[in-house]
């Protein structure tokens, strides 16, 4: 489950041999998918990137039409993919305008932005590197939400908020949903 031209599917579907792996991007997809054509067992594996609702969706979908399809040990999508979705539908509603800061080509960054408007706030976007601040519709605004792609650095959350200081009167509040305590090992190699 994923999206075709993501370096992830790309790089995890070139693993296997053409035709052992089917991408399924859609919920009409994973509808569409004939039971018949399968000659072994099916597992799904997801992109780590993805909407978890979305992908939710297809997962159900996928094990109505095979109830004894195999799936990860563990989920796929990355907590903090995970975490920022979970934060973001927790504020969307109450926000006038959203920010999601990361690059065009992140996924991740992307469908925040597609969470925010799904949760709510249909007047949220992406603010990548070189975009120009909305200024007037910032000043218009009472909230503001902000989040960033998982791979986006505390800094540029921190040079928007501001950038917007500039213009307008500001106060943050900063909603937490998970404390990530995820520590991860150095290869035997570098310890």
């Amino acid at each position: 489950i994923g999206h075709k031209n993501h370096p992830e599917v790309v790089g995890t579907m070139g693993q296997l041999p053409s035709g052992s792996i089917r991408l399924i991007e859609t919920i009409d997809e994973a509808k569409n998918l004939n039971q018949d054509s399968f000659k072994k067992p099916v597992a799904y594996i997801t992109q780590t990137t993805l909407s978890v609702d979305d992908t939710a969706e297809i997962i159900k979908k996928l094990k109505e039409k095979f109830p004894k399809i195999k799936e990860p040990v563990k989920e796929d999508i990355c907590y903090a993919t995970t975490n920022r979705q979970k934060a973001v539908k927790k504020i969307a509603s109450s926000c006038d305008m959203f920010f999601v800061i990361g690059s065009r080509n992140s996924s991740n960054s992307l469908r925040l932005v597609e969470v925010a408007k799904k949760a709510g706030c249909s007047n949220s976007e992406l603010m990548h590197s070189g975009k120009e601040l909305p200024m007037e519709k910032i000043k218009n605004s009472k909230n503001i939400g902000i989040s960033s792609g998982a791979s986006a650095p505390e800094q540029l959350v921190q040079d928007l908020i501001s950038e917007i200081k500039k213009y307008c009167k500001v106060s943050l509040e900063e909603v937490v949903v998970a404390e990530e305590k995820v520590k991860f090992k150095l290869p035997k190699d570098l310890n």
